[in-house]
């Protein structure tokens, strides 16, 4: 971030705060070194696009050689399939609401899967794709670390519910799971295996259902610590992975990344002090960073944010230690600074690195996207959901 044109500076010292800025070259990075990851490893990788939810950054993962996309909601779905994504795997459990918008995008070109990890779900899909003579392309989600949600690799759960979808007229697509637990983990030791774990789970469900004479074409496993740190894919046709595009605090915590690689951060203006206290005021406060507190329960907690300069350059022992809706507390770690003031004096433009960048974009309409030639544009994202 410190390598910034005068005029890219002078451009940021002008925009209104606070703004998501996105520096280029750094999310480029963060692809590249992804996908090469994956073709290395001989597998599929779709994205997960609910980090950015910005048509360009899918646009410049896919032309790094991603294929397919992962979403998190149909109204992402929707917006990415007008823009010309067709592959679209929604990876949150089908609620029997939703299958008519599913329904619609299917019927509309759109191939879209969708996942599900009960009995009565099943049903509900095979019911309603019976009763509109549609067969959904149905993942089992797999649960190989007991995160949150899916059947366990040696559950008879998970060959009842295959049957339910293949008998009852659906396209067994697959299995898919996610490690989530991987952010509570820190050392490349318990990284790598958990990455076994997860592949190894995942690979398991897979040969039951093929072993019942199942079809499961599909084994999609993902998490941005598992993708990165795995160190065989064997059985594994595809990874999911979403917040490596940006990565955060959270991950430069686990291990994956540095500050360095961070691409995601909030541009904001010194408005105030609280010299006694030792505070400046800013104008990002939770409403800007998000409430995640991602980093409260990791070896390094960073309030609402990492300090940086205009710049981009990391400011040691600064963190927004507090936030309200609007307004962010600048304070250093340990003592009081007692010339904060003077260190920051009003009007100082400033950039926070986000503990959780899906959860810090979320905050905003757009993206201000920071290209190598110092050259500025607008990104527009999927704000409100």
């Amino acid at each position: 971030m410190n390598t910034l044109t005068l005029a890219t500076l002078a451009t940021l010292a002008t925009i209104d705060t606070p703004a998501a800025i996105v520096e280029r070259p750094r999310m480029l990075h963060n692809i590249a070194r992804m996908q090469a990851r994956m073709n290395a490893l001989g597998v599929r990788f779709r994205p997960h696009v609910k980090t950015s939810k910005c048509i360009d950054v899918a646009r410049a993962q896919r032309d790094a050689g991603a294929q397919g996309i992962t979403v998190s909601t149909l109204k992402e779905a929707e917006q990415f399939f007008a823009a010309g994504f067709t592959d679209i795997l929604y990876a949150v459990g089908m609620a029997a609401h939703r299958l008519p918008h599913a329904l619609a995008l299917r019927r509309r070109g759109c191939a879209l899967s969708i996942i599900t990890d009960g009995v009565a779900s099943a049903r509900a899909i095979a019911e309603f794709g019976r009763a509109n003579g549609e067969a959904f392309e149905v993942l089992i989600e797999v649960d190989t670390d007991g995160h949150r949600s899916g059947i366990r690799p040696d559950d008879d759960v998970l060959l009842e519910v295959a049957h339910v979808l293949h008998d009852g007229g659906m396209r067994l697509g697959g299995v898919m799971t996610h490690a989530g637990s991987s952010y509570d983990l820190d050392t490349p030791e318990a990284l790598k295996a958990m990455a076994e774990q997860e592949r190894s789970g995942c690979v398991r469900a897979a040969q039951r259902l093929r072993d019942a004479g199942l079809p499961c074409p599909v084994v999609s496993v993902g998490s941005t610590p598992t993708a990165l740190m795995a160190e065989c894919l064997d059985g594994v046709t595809e990874v999911r992975a979403g917040v490596y595009v940006f990565f955060d605090l959270v991950m430069r915590n686990v291990g994956v990344c540095s500050a360095d690689d961070i691409a995601l951060s909030v541009l904001t203006t010194v408005i105030g002090h609280q010299v006694e206290k030792g505070w400046a005021i800013v104008d990002a406060g939770w409403m800007a960073m998000s409430r995640d507190r991602g980093t409260q329960k990791q070896k390094r907690d960073y309030g609402y944010g990492q300090v940086c300069g205009l710049d981009g350059a990391v400011l040691d022992g600064y963190v927004l230690g507090g936030a309200n809706q609007e307004h962010g507390i600048l304070s250093r770690e340990g003592a009081p600074d007692t010339d904060i003031a003077t260190r920051f004096p009003i009007g100082t433009r400033l950039r926070i690195l986000p503990n959780h960048a899906c959860a810090t974009g979320a905050q905003f309409p757009e993206y201000q996207a920071l290209g190598e030639d110092g050259a500025l544009q607008t990104w527009g994202r999927f704000h409100g959901w």
